[in-house]
């Protein structure tokens, strides 16, 4: 007020307004700290409702997408004593190069001439198993040769044995007709006794007819020692014919026995020369394991052993190749809690080491310098760091990684989720939810629409 009346007080000397009054206490000038205010909270609403794309942040490291384009240890087979290196580090080799010679250091496999000598007993032994083959081939033939001469010599026996029995039934017929001859003969013998007795024959008569009777008992004792003489003979053969048998039976039976026992010197030889065939083929493979060779293209890094005479035992790092063709990707690691967001063939933003961009996260259009992927495998069990292990490779339809990308090179990963607006995002935060649950739309790529589960 008092500055309202010094203003007019002045005004009404000089005529006119001062400038200061106008320039430096401005009280006829409006205020715009309202509409300032007012276009700020308005921007600030129309900021909360633009879309945010929700994402998860990850760390990892850039790899390869198959397991045997990963650097890779190179270790000998063998112990051994370096005798010359034939690469340095850094040096890139071909697949079959020569890394590194070794020499034998253990008393079993120092001689010069192993392969030969071994060799030269797997020629002895199998000679062995020729000479025990051959043996049983002739024991097979003698055994076949006694089988038929004891065939013959049975054959032989049974034709004795059928006229053994036919001249036992001829004498058993000549007993039978002396037995009646000898009936006839006592019968006459005793009516010429009692005709002799009453005289009606001559003592001549009586005496021819006495003789004539023992004659007949003569006859019938020659036949029975004549049927009981075939009889035996018979028995004889019958004996004789079962000796052979056996006889024939120890001799094959002694035969089979030396050729079994040939077949067992065969089976024990054929052992020997498998064995001594499995040493062979270990000492030539040995042999070969003197020069650990390249298992493919890339580089020599991470010499264990630095000089020469070094010793090195069976299974021992020597290298470690990088191999020269591989085909990128990153793996990253995920809290459990983010896990269930994932999906195979989701879509994946990348930073990388060494690779300036501009980061927008909830706004990946407007991010630069970013590249992307997707996601290939997702580990299900959990790691020592206790994070999940995601593998994302290289997305074809989006700008390719760079080419001097290194293995080993770290990555920061965003994964894409749901479109969301700002303020809902904020909201998220603040009460610490995890970003929606949803799965991708069917029919649709990976970057297309997504919705709510």
């Amino acid at each position: 007020m008092a500055m309202e009346l010094l203003s007019e007080d002045i005004e009404a000397k000089v005529g006119k307004p001062l400038r200061s009054f106008t320039e430096i206490y401005r009280h006829n000038k409006t205020s715009k700290v309202r509409r300032y205010f007012f276009i700020i909270i308005g921007i600030i609403v129309l900021i909360m409702f633009i879309p945010w794309t929700q994402n998860i942040r990850s760390t990892g490291a850039v790899t390869t997408l198959r397991q045997e384009q990963r650097p890779q240890q190179l270790n000998n087979i063998i112990a051994g004593r370096i005798v010359k290196w034939w690469v340095k580090e850094g040096d890139f080799v071909k697949k079959g190069d020569t890394i590194v010679q070794l020499a034998e250091i253990k008393d079993d496999y120092l001689d010069p001439q192993l392969l030969e000598r071994t060799g030269q007993q797997l020629s002895a032994e199998q000679l062995t198993i020729d000479y025990y083959e051959g043996k049983v081939k002739t024991t097979d033939d003698q055994i076949t040769a006694m089988e038929n001469e004891q065939e013959l010599k049975l054959s032989s026996i049974d034709n004795k044995l059928v006229q053994t029995k036919r001249k036992v039934q001829s004498d058993s017929m000549k007993v039978v007709a002396a037995k009646n001859e000898m009936t006839v003969a006592d019968r006459q013998l005793d009516a010429a006794t009692k005709m002799f007795e009453q005289g009606v024959i001559p003592l001549t008569e009586y005496e021819r007819r006495k003789v004539q009777h023992q004659n007949v008992n003569a006859k019938l004792v020659g036949a029975q020692n004549d049927y009981n003489n075939s009889k035996q003979d018979l028995l004889i053969l019958q004996l004789d014919r079962s000796a052979t048998i056996q006889g024939y039976a120890e001799k094959i039976a002694k035969a089979a026995g030396d050729r079994f026992q040939s077949q067992s010197q065969i089976a024990a030889g054929q052992g020997k020369v498998a064995k001594l065939r499995n040493q062979y083929e270990n000492y030539r493979i040995r042999n070969g394991q003197y020069y650990v060779l390249a298992p493919q293209d890339g580089q020599v890094i991470k010499a264990r052993k630095a000089g020469i005479n070094e010793i090195v035992k069976e299974g021992e790092m020597i290298v470690e190749v990088v191999p020269q063709n591989y085909q990128l990707a990153a793996e990253v690691w995920v809290k459990p809690m983010d896990l269930q967001l994932l999906a195979i063939g989701q879509k994946v933003r990348f930073t990388f080491d060494g690779f300036p961009a501009i980061i927008f996260s909830g706004w990946p259009q407007a991010s630069y310098g970013t590249f992307g992927g997707k996601i290939v495998a997702i580990e299900s069990n959990l790691s020592e760091n206790g994070l999940f292990r995601v593998l994302v490779a290289e997305d074809e339809d989006d700008r390719k990684w760079p080419a001097d990308l290194k293995l080993g090179t770290g990555a920061v990963s965003f994964a894409l989720l749901k479109d969301v607006p700002v303020w809902y995002e904020l909201w998220r935060q603040v009460n610490g939810f995890p970003p929606d649950y949803y799965k991708q739309s069917a029919g649709k790529s990976t970057g297309g629409e997504k919705e709510k589960k």
